[in-house]
């Protein structure tokens, strides 16, 4: 039974809890502070819980005492309080408390991490998955453990292992994000490039299945089962926090975790404009932060979010799938809520938050038309709301808003927006000269001329108040992209890539000296070359 303990214990070790609880009638719980996380579906029953304690942690000694600690197979120790039961009402209770020393890793350490994870077959998988079925059964009851996909390892925590296993060395790399596809090793997005681990093996769906579902919240198992999809949050204590997207494809599963900062993130370090900064300090009205997927708009969110909670004294409500950054109160309240885990849905989570006294709230993507709606109605109601949509310039987002209403509803809403909207920031991530990225805004800040434009539906002239109005700290994409090329962060060519009005910046660059046909031409031999040898 050591190996259902152990399943537990290491949850509780990888989630950065401070103990668990296993009290006799009541589910498992991971602890942290005031917050409890079930562990279990099920209550505990009395039998199982001294089975456990029999098979893992027995009494000693000529006066049968409870030990004090208990180590897990990978060295390990936590702390141990064992309260007995009796029959007159009293449960029983064991605390497993975790020794924060323990988790300071050492090439022994995982050396021993290592060999627990390792896949086993044969009698003894057979053997590993009877041993762990009690604790994946209560977790999912009617479930199997051949159900679960732990076939290639011994137990879910021994999956969880090899996947973080795997996740520390993304971290190690600097990837954004870790590929995990069947018949592939590894891969990994450096510096905007896909590169693969060539030091690991290849796939085979029932390692990646087992790896990916050890780290699924139940309601994400579920809907991966029903739907061959699903978005998650996992967590490394003192290390990160990974977005997580599992599928099915052609070959089997598949999944991207991309690297999320433990720490969260200030507008300093992402260099935001002071006119931008200022957007944070409206007590009403809405700010979109915009790009293509992998632009970095949850990081420049977060910034934004950080300065209001490092200088303001207000109620902060976010409704984000999965909840990425994790904030601590500093100056402001902040409620966090997780679409499938805290509500049903953004529109829902969205509508309640007006009878939750928030003053600001972020919506973590504006999805549907219903969602826009309350979101536009909240910002003119008296409170400031940020969210996020997937467009790649000022102009081009106040358009995908108006045109997502019925034709009959269009004109209200551009009313409404040229009322509401204070400000759009749409990015793109750059590969940065020597390494790493770099964004580039376009800001657009909503002054009466362009309140008018919006009323009047002519945001085709948008660009052209950004470019007469730069003094303000209005930025139109083009721009940002040259002062990236002038301060020597960025290639000529990548600006070029990455802009939208590419014959403008190509004339710009053309007049800096820069030929961009010439550029392509330069780029495509040293492709060829590079792959002739």
């Amino acid at each position: 039974m050591s190996a259902t303990l152990d399943s537990i214990l290491d949850l509780l070790h990888s989630r950065g809890m401070d103990d668990a609880l296993l009290r006799e009638g009541e589910p498992i719980m991971l602890r942290r502070g005031e917050q409890s996380v079930p562990v279990t579906r099920q209550p505990i029953a009395r039998e199982q819980l001294l089975h456990m304690l029999d098979g893992s942690i027995a009494r000693a000694g000529a006066e049968q005492r409870w030990p004090s600690d208990y180590a897990l197979a990978d060295g390990r120790r936590v702390g141990v309080q064992v309260s007995e039961g009796n029959d007159e009402g009293r449960p029983w209770q064991v605390v497993f408390a975790r020794r924060r020393a323990d988790d300071v890793v050492t090439p022994e350490t995982l050396d021993r991490r290592a060999a627990a994870a390792a896949p086993v077959d044969g009698a003894k998988r057979r053997q590993g998955d009877l041993e762990a079925s009690h604790f994946t059964n209560v977790h999912h009851p009617g479930r199997r453990a051949s159900d679960r996909g732990w076939g290639p390892y011994a137990s879910r925590a021994a999956a969880l292992l090899e996947l973080e296993r795997l996740l520390r060395k993304q971290v190690a790399s600097g990837a954004a994000d870790l590929h995990l596809r069947v018949g592939e090793p590894p891969v990994l997005r450096v510096r905007g490039d896909l590169e693969r681990m060539r030091d690991e093996p290849p796939f085979t769906d029932a390692h990646l299945t087992a790896i990916v579902t050890a780290a699924m919240p139940p309601r994400n198992e579920a809907e991966f089962a029903e739907r061959s999809d699903t978005d998650f949050a996992h967590e490394i204590a003192g290390l990160a926090r990974f977005r997580a997207n599992t599928l099915k494809d052609r070959n089997g599963t598949a999944a991207v975790f991309r690297t999320i900062a433990s720490e969260t993130v200030t507008v300093e370090e992402m260099a935001i404009t002071p006119e931008v900064q200022q957007l944070c300090y409206l007590t009403k009205g809405l700010v979109l932060v915009t790009g293509p997927t992998g632009s970095g708009k949850s990081t420049t969110m977060c910034a934004l979010i950080d300065l209001i909670n490092r200088t303001r004294n207000d109620h902060i409500i976010t409704i984000e799938d999965p909840i990425e950054f994790v904030h601590q109160n500093k100056r402001c309240l902040i409620t966090q809520r997780q679409v499938g885990v805290h509500t049903q849905s953004f529109k829902s989570a969205l509508r309640a938050a007006l009878r939750e006294d928030p003053d600001v709230v972020l919506v973590g993507e504006l999805r549907d038309l219903e969602t826009v709606a309350i979101a536009i109605e909240t910002a003119e109601t008296g409170h400031l709301v940020f969210g996020t949509l997937h467009t790649s310039t000022a102009a081009s987002t106040i358009d995908r808003i108006i045109d997502q209403f019925p034709a009959d509803r269009q004109e209200q809403i551009r009313v409404m927006l040229a009322e509401s909207l204070k400000g759009v920031v749409s990015q793109t991530l750059l590969k940065k000269n020597g390494g790493g990225r770099v964004a580039a805004r376009e800001v657009l800040l909503v002054n009466a001329a362009v309140s008018n434009l919006i009323r009047e539906g002519k945001t085709v002239q948008i660009p052209t108040i950004m470019q007469t109005n730069k003094r303000l700290g209005m930025v139109t994409l083009n721009d940002a992209l040259m002062d990236l090329v002038n301060a020597g962060d960025v290639d000529p060519l990548e600006a070029w890539t990455k802009a939208i009005d590419k014959a403008a910046i190509a004339e710009r660059l053309k007049a800096k000296g820069f030929d961009v046909a010439a550029l392509q031409r330069q780029r495509e031999h040293a492709s060829g070359a590079s792959g002739a040898a």
